[in-house]
C-alpha cells in the first residue's frame, strides 16, 4: 500500500510541475519555474522513498530535500510579491 500511495503522491507532483512548466513557457515569468522546480524536488524525493520501500524517513536526505523545494516556493512567493509591489 505504501509503494502504491508514493506512487500517486509522485505524479501528482510531476503533474503539477510540468503544469507550472507549461505556465512558465508561455509567460516566462519566473514564478512558475520555481514552482515547477519544486514540485520536481518533492516527486524525486517521493521516488527516492518508494525505491527505498520504507514508509518511515530513516535519514535527513529525504527532509533537505523537503526543504529546499519548500524554500523555493516561499522565495517564488517572495519575489512575485516583491514585483507586484513596484
Amino acid at each position: 500500500m505504501f509503494l502504491f500511495l508514493s506512487g500517486m503522491l509522485m505524479m501528482g507532483f510531476l503533474v503539477a510541475a510540468v503544469f507550472f512548466w507549461r505556465f512558465w513557457a508561455r509567460t516566462g515569468d519566473r514564478f512558475f519555474i520555481l514552482f515547477a522546480i519544486a514540485w520536481t524536488l518533492l516527486g524525486g524525493e517521493r521516488l527516492g522513498l518508494a525505491i527505498r520501500n520504507t514508509p518511515e524517513e530513516p535519514r535527513a536526505g529525504m527532509y533537505f530535500i523537503r526543504l529546499a523545494a519548500f524554500l523555493l516556493i516561499i522565495v517564488a512567493i517572495l519575489y512575485k510579491n516583491r514585483a507586484s509591489s513596484r
